[in-house]
C-alpha cells in the first residue's frame, strides 16, 4: 500500500510563523523542476510529506490526491485502470510531484491534441500567505461559482499559495499507438503538421528534429491503417522510448549541447525562423526549442515579430527575469493577485518575477 500522510497542519503552522515573522519560503517538493523560473531564495519549507491518494473515481475519470504524491505512483495506478493524464506531463527526474506538475504547468507532447495542464484541474485545497486554508473548485467539469481560482494555480509557482490537494479529470488511454517518421525540411514539417492538424486524423503528437518529422497516431487498428495510408511514412519502432525522450528531454537534442535552452511559444503556421542556434520543433509548430547564445532582448524581440513569446528554459543566469516580459495592464493584475493572496510576500518571492 503506498504511503499515505496529511502534513497540512505542520505547513499551516510554518507559514503562518513565517508571515509573521515576514520571512521569504522557498517551497519544495520533489524539487525536478526547480531550474524552471528565477532562481528561488528563502527558507525551505518541505512539503513533499504530505502525500496521498484522497479519492479516485475510474467511472468519473477523476483522481484528487495531496501535492506531494509521486507523479508515478498516481500514474501506475491509472494505468492499471488504462486511464491516463491527458497532458502527459514530463517529470525531469523520479522524484516528481503532483504539485509540481500544477505549480509549473508543463505538458508533454500530447498537449495539443489532449490538453493542457489547466483544462484537466477541477479543484484544489491551498494555503494562502496568511496561512489560511482555502478550497476551490471541485470533482466536476462544471463550476459556476465565480472565477476558476483552482486554474490560477496552475503555472504559478507557488507564489499564490502552497499546493494541499488536487483534483483533476483523467482519460481513457489509447488502444494503440503508431509513431510514422519521414524525411523533411522545417518548412515542409510546419506545413504537413498544420495541413494534418485541419484534417480528421487521429494526431496525438508531432514533433521534427531538424532532419526527420515525427508523427504519433493514437485510436483503434483500423483507424490507424486508414491515417497511415494517407499520410504516408514509416513506422518507428520503440516509439515509446522515443516520445519519453521527447518529454523528459533526453532526447540527444536537448543533451547535445549546454548553450541556454529557450522555449518559445508560437502560432503553429509560423515558418522556419531565421536566427543562428538548434531549432526543434513540437506541439505540431507551436511550440520551438531553440539552443543559442544570443541574448535575451534578440531572442524575445524576435519572438514578439512572429506573434508569440520566449521564456529561458535552462542554462545561463536564471537570477535575471526567465520569462517573457508583461504588458503594464497584465503586470498590474498579478500584483494585485500577489497581494490578495500572499500579502506579505513569503511565497517563492521573485519566482516568476523579480517585482512579484
Amino acid at each position: 500500500m503506498a504511503w499515505a500522510y496529511d502534513d497540512s497542519e505542520a505547513i499551516q503552522e510554518a507559514i503562518r510563523a513565517a508571515a509573521a515573522a515576514q520571512t521569504p519560503l522557498c517551497i519544495r517538493g520533489g524539487s525536478t523542476k526547480a531550474f524552471y523560473g528565477r532562481q528561488p531564495h528563502g527558507k525551505p519549507l518541505e512539503v513533499s510529506k504530505h502525500r496521498g491518494i484522497t479519492s479516485y473515481e475510474p467511472t468519473e475519470l477523476v483522481i484528487t490526491a495531496r501535492a506531494g504524491t509521486p507523479l508515478a505512483e498516481i500514474e501506475a495506478l491509472l494505468a492499471e485502470q488504462g486511464q491516463m493524464f491527458a497532458f502527459e506531463p514530463p517529470y525531469f527526474g523520479p522524484q516528481a510531484t503532483l504539485g509540481g506538475l500544477v505549480a509549473c504547468g508543463l505538458s508533454g507532447p500530447r498537449r495539443p491534441y489532449g490538453g493542457a495542464v489547466r483544462d484537466m484541474v477541477l479543484g484544489v485545497q491551498i494555503i494562502n500567505g496568511k496561512g489560511q486554508i482555502l478550497r476551490f473548485g471541485g470533482q466536476v467539469m462544471k463550476n459556476v461559482a465565480g472565477y476558476d481560482i483552482s486554474r490560477l494555480m496552475v503555472g504559478s509557482l507557488g507564489t499564490l499559495g502552497v499546493l494541499l490537494e488536487i483534483s483533476l479529470k483523467v482519460l481513457p488511454r489509447p488502444t494503440r499507438e503508431i509513431t510514422l517518421s519521414q524525411e523533411r525540411d522545417a518548412q515542409n514539417a510546419i506545413r504537413l503538421f498544420n495541413v494534418w492538424a485541419n484534417q480528421p486524423l487521429p494526431l496525438s503528437a508531432c514533433a521534427f528534429d531538424g532532419e526527420q518529422l515525427y508523427v504519433r497516431l493514437s485510436g483503434s487498428e483500423e483507424t490507424l491503417r486508414a491515417a497511415r495510408n494517407k499520410m504516408g511514412g514509416d513506422i518507428l519502432s520503440d516509439d515509446t522510448l522515443f516520445w519519453e525522450k521527447v518529454r523528459e528531454h533526453t532526447h540527444v537534442f536537448f543533451q547535445r549541447s549546454t548553450q541556454p535552452l529557450w522555449r518559445w511559444s508560437v502560432p503553429a503556421t509560423t515558418p522556419p525562423i531565421d536566427l543562428p542556434g538548434e531549432w526543434k520543433i513540437g506541439w505540431g509548430g507551436a511550440q520551438r526549442w531553440f539552443r543559442s547564445e544570443l541574448t535575451a532582448e534578440i531572442i524575445r524581440a524576435a519572438a514578439e515579430d512572429v506573434g508569440g513569446y520566449a521564456t529561458l528554459f535552462r542554462g545561463k543566469d536564471h537570477t535575471g527575469e526567465v520569462f517573457h516580459p508583461l504588458p503594464p495592464a497584465l503586470m498590474a493584475l498579478h500584483h494585485r493577485l500577489k497581494q490578495a493572496f500572499d500579502p506579505h510576500r513569503i511565497l517563492n518571492p521573485g519566482r516568476m518575477y523579480r517585482e512579484l
